[in-house]
C-alpha cells in the first residue's frame, strides 16, 4: 500500500483552497499576529513544549497571539493547512512531510522538535529478543499507518516480511495475550502503560537508536505563510524552542496545566514519565543538536530509504518537504 494514495483527500482540499483567496493571519488589537496551531493528537507531554511556550508567554513576547487546536482521531493536520483553516500545524513524522511533497502540496516542515522519532518496538522478556534483528519470524502488531511508514525501513534493514504483520488497534490486549508477539508504540507511552497493566517490564527498542533517521513533532507551514509572513514563522519556531527547553529542563507546571485543561483524561503520572523519557533518551535535544534543528543530510538519508523501497518515485523533489530557513544553516 503506497502512502501517496492516502493524500487524495488532501489534494481535494488543496483544489478548494486554490479557488479562494488565502488570508494572512490577522493582527490583534495590540498588534500581535494571531496564529492557530493544530497538534496531531490530544494534548499530551509529547506536545509539552508548545503548551509551555503558550503558558509562559514565549509566543506573546515575540508578538504572537497563539491558539493551540487540540488534535485527535478526526483531525487531519495537513488537510487543515492545505485548506487554510489553520496557520501552522504539527507533523507527526518525516513521512507526512514527504507525502505532501510527493503530491505537490505547498506545505513544508520548518522545524523538527523531536530529533529522534519516539517510535519503539515492544517485546516480552524471556523470548530471546535482545535486538530488533531478533524479531525476525515473530508476529508484529502494526497500525495501518505504520505499515506504510517505519515498517518500510524495518523490512529494508532487517529483512522482515509482510507475513509477520498483525493488526494493531491501539489496544495492548493481543500483545499481552501472546508472549511471542511484538508491538509498536511510543517510547513515552505504551511501554509504561503495558508495565502498569501487566506488572511486567517489557523489552523496549527505540528505532532511532538503531539508525532510523526520521524526525518527529515537526512544525508545518504553508508556502504562502512562509513567503508572506516569515517573521511570524520564525517567531513561532523560536518561541517553541524556548518552550521545549523550559518544559523539559525547567518547571513544567505551566504547560502541564494547559495540557490537562485540554485533555482532562491524561494521567499526571504518564505526563511525568513521558517528560522523563524525552530527557533521558535525548528525544528533543542532545549535546550537539539545537532544539528544532534539521539538516539536509538527515532528510536525504530518509528519502533514500523510502524511495529505495518504492514508497516514492526517485525523481520527486524531496527537498520541497522542508526548509532550513528557520533553524539555521544545514549541518550534516
Amino acid at each position: 500500500m503506497n502512502p501517496i494514495r492516502t493524500l487524495v483527500a488532501i489534494s481535494f482540499a488543496l483544489v478548494i483552497a486554490a479557488c479562494s483567496e488565502d488570508e494572512a493571519p490577522a493582527p490583534t488589537a495590540d498588534g500581535r499576529t494571531t496564529i492557530t496551531f493544530a497538534t496531531d493528537w490530544r494534548a499530551q507531554a509529547e506536545q509539552g513544549g508548545f503548551y509551555q511556550a503558550l503558558a509562559t508567554g514565549e509566543y506573546e513576547k515575540r508578538g504572537l497571539d497563539v491558539t493551540i487546536l487540540q488534535g485527535g482521531p478526526s483531525v487531519n493536520v495537513p488537510q487543515l493547512l492545505a485548506a487554510g483553516s489553520v496557520d501552522l500545524g504539527m507533523g507527526s513524522n518525516s513521512f507526512g512531510a514527504l507525502n505532501l511533497a510527493a503530491q505537490n502540496v505547498p506545505v513544508k516542515a520548518v522545524a523538527a522538535f523531536m530529533q529522534k522519532d519516539p517510535q519503539v518496538l515492544i517485546a516480552h522478556p524471556g523470548q530471546g529478543i535482545e535486538s530488533i534483528a531478533d524479531m525476525a519470524g515473530h508476529p508484529i502488531l502494526l497500525s495501518d499507518a505504520s505499515i506504510t511508514e517505519f515498517w518500510v525501513w524495518l523490512k529494508d534493514v532487517y529483512g522482515f516480511t509482510d507475513d509477520q504483520v498483525r493488526k494493531y488497534t491501539f489496544n495492548p490486549a493481543p500483545f499481552l495475550a501472546d508472549e511471542r508477539a511484538v508491538q509498536q508504540g511510543y517510547l513515552t507511552s505504551e511501554p509504561y502503560t503495558i508495565e502498569q497493566q501487566s506488572g511486567v517490564k517489557p523489552k523496549v527498542f527505540l528505532l532511532a537508536n538503531s539508525g532510523y533517521p526520521g524526525y518527529a513533532a515537526m512544525v508545518l507551514a504553508s508556502d504562502e505563510m512562509i513567503e508572506t509572513n516569515p517573521d511570524a514563522v520564525r517567531a513561532f519556531v523560536e518561541a517553541s524552542a524556548a518552550g521545549w527547553e523550559s518544559y523539559l529542563y525547567g518547571d513544567p507546571a505551566p504547560g502541564n496545566a494547559l495540557i490537562m485543561k485540554d485533555n482532562p483524561e491524561m494521567p499526571a503520572d504518564l505526563i511525568e514519565h513521558a517528560r522523563e523519557m524525552m530527557r533521558k533518551m535525548e528525544i528533543v535535544k542532545s549535546a550537539d543538536t539545537p532544539i528544532g534543528h534539521m539538516t539536509d543530510g538527515r532528510w536525504a538519508d530518509f528519502f533514500a530509504i523510502a524511495a529505495g523501497r518504492g514508497v516514492y518515485a526517485d525523481d520527486i523533489d524531496y527537498k520541497s518537504a522542508y526548509t532550513l530557513e528557520f533553524v539555521g544553516r544545514a549541518q550534516d
